[in-house]
Order: C-alpha cells, then structure tokens, then sequence
C-alpha cells in the first residue's frame, strides 16, 4: 500500500526570516490525517535567511534529527555542545528527560537549507544525549544509513527502531531497499525527480509504503533523498 503526500499540500508558515514546510501537523498548523507516520513525528524543511535563527528553547522526550542540505547552522544546546553544522552534516539530539539548544543560520548573509525530523523515542526520560557526524563525501548512487537503532554499519544511535538512509542519485541510477514483513517506509524527496515502486515523485513530494516487500526507487533527474524504514 502506497500514500503520495504532495509538496504543495504541506503545511507552510513564512516567517520572513524563516520559510518552513511541514510534512505533518506542527505549530500552527493542525491536520488530523496528517499527524505522523509511524513513530515518525515530524519533517519539517526550513529556509533560515542569514543571521537568523531559533533562540534558546526546550525539548524533551523526542529523538531530534537534523539534516543539512546547503549553508550552515550553527548549534549550542544546554549539555555543553557547540557546533557549525554544513551540507551533509547529521545531527541526533535525544532530548529525553530534558535540554534547551538554540540554532542559528552561521552566515550573516547566506540562508541554510536544511531538515529537522522529529522521531518518537521507545521510552521515556533517557538521559539526553548528542551525536553529530559528517556524511558529507558519502559515494553517490548508493543508499547510506545514517541513523539506526543499534548505531550498526557506523550509523548514528537512537532511541527508536527507525532505520534512516540518505541517498543522491545521477539521472537513471536506482537503488533497492528490502522490507521486512512488518516494516513501513517513508521516502522524503529534497530535490529531483524519482520513481518510488512506480509513483513519479517531484522535488518536496514524498510517499509512505506499508505491506510492501521492498522499495524500487529510480532518479528520473538528479535526486537527493531521505528514506526511513520503520516498524
């Protein structure tokens, strides 16, 4: 079973300083079909214009994912973490029992592109942790692992059994992900254009795959993408 969520039916607030999409209900916007995917909460993509940002403010209870797409962003967070994050950069703040960070456009001028994803831990009250790592010179036309429930293949640990991989494929490359039995998938198009078991999709277009033995994933044109395989 397939689902297309478009790109032009996100929620979408402009802020001036801040151009969001939101893939689920978030802040202001509130849709009901539209809550989460699985254990995955939220996809936000943001456009932070130059020396903009979020100040200090809390989070807890929530595996905290962000990916860089282009620009810069710079992180403080109350465990003591202080980092400018770039393309290809990938961040995983647990919040568990508690933390406040800030996130700041590093570039005065420049705006940052990047994806915040929220995915709901399996428990509660974990001490906060941070882990952020460069897949920056990762090989195109293959799918990486960039986060997983056990840190294997050199991913990043969380707190949930959700497997997320990052790919870019030259036009006319593919790639296939086997799916368990009971596994759904949702794959998150950045830019491009890409066939998901058939369905066309376009730039900020995704799809959500459940009972489905594998995904057959195609770049029409250059593609960058998420794909987060989930229980």
């Amino acid at each position: 079973m397939m689902t297309i969520r478009k790109s032009g039916e996100r929620g979408h607030a402009n802020h001036g300083w801040l151009d969001s999409y939101h893939t689920f209900s978030f802040a202001d916007y509130y849709d009901p079909k539209q809550m989460n995917f699985r254990s995955l909460r939220v996809i936000n993509e943001d456009f932070i214009a130059g020396g903009q940002g979020f100040g200090t403010h809390p989070h807890r209870d929530m595996e905290i994912i962000t990916y860089i797409v282009k620009g810069a962003l710079q992180h403080r967070d109350s465990m003591g973490n202080s980092a400018v994050m770039r393309a290809g950069d990938i961040q995983r703040i647990s919040a568990g029992s508690g933390i406040q960070h800030s996130e700041f456009n590093a570039s005065p001028s420049e705006p940052v592109h990047l994806l915040q994803i929220w995915i709901s831990p399996d428990k509660i009250g974990v001490t906060p942790g941070y882990v952020e790592k460069s897949f920056a010179k990762a090989e195109p036309n293959k799918l990486h692992l960039a986060t997983s429930k056990t840190g294997r293949d050199g991913s990043i640990p969380i707190n949930q059994d959700a497997d997320l991989y990052f790919s870019k494929l030259e036009a006319g490359k593919k790639v296939d992900l086997a799916l368990g039995q009971n596994k759904h998938a949702w794959v998150q198009l950045i830019e491009g254009e890409l066939e998901a078991n058939g369905a066309r999709l376009t730039a900020g277009d995704a799809a959500g795959f459940s009972r489905e033995d594998a995904l057959k994933l195609t770049a029409v044109t250059p593609a960058h993408f998420l794909l987060f395989a989930l229980n």
